[in-house]
């Protein structure tokens, strides 16, 4: 998902995208200590999925300070 895409999200969704991502990445984990990886490069994804909301969260509540 690119940051153009997420940040014509309203702050609901950019809350429930980051939070999918975030339990993903726990299922991944899982997954990942029980069995072999079908998907290596996901945890990586949805860690900069979940930092590109975390950043636009930051700056939106940046801009509604100014």
């Amino acid at each position: 998902m690119k940051a153009k895409e997420l940040r014509e999200m309203s702050d609901e969704q950019l809350e429930l995208t980051a939070k999918e991502a975030a339990e993903a990445n726990f299922r991944l984990r899982i997954q990942s200590q029980s069995e072999r990886k079908e998907a290596p490069m996901a945890m990586r994804k949805n860690r900069q999925i979940i930092a590109r909301v975390r950043t636009i969260q930051t700056q939106r509540a940046a801009a509604k300070k100014s």
